[in-house]
């Protein structure tokens, strides 16, 4: 499971798997859940890693329970992997 950290007014954390394809499908269920909370992470992929980093624009940029709930789910998505 990954570690989120708050730095910088943003929650941030990487995960890793075995290859693309897989760090491409968790992208995918992420992007899924994101849209139901309407609440969109700013990430990136490169190979088999996927970052983030969580924070909502509307409350001027900081960390809330939006953020804090999207963590969450991220990481209940990623023990699937």
């Amino acid at each position: 499971m990954s570690s989120w950290k708050e730095e910088n007014d943003k929650l941030v954390a990487s995960f890793e798997f075995k290859n693309f394809r897989e760090a491409f499908a968790f992208m995918s269920e992420v992007a899924i859940e994101a849209e139901k909370m309407n609440h969109h992470p700013d990430w990136s992929n490169v190979w088999n890693k996927v970052s983030f980093k969580l924070n909502t624009h509307d409350a001027g940029g900081k960390v809330t329970e939006k953020d804090q709930k999207l963590a969450l789910k991220i990481d209940e998505i990623f023990v699937k992997y």
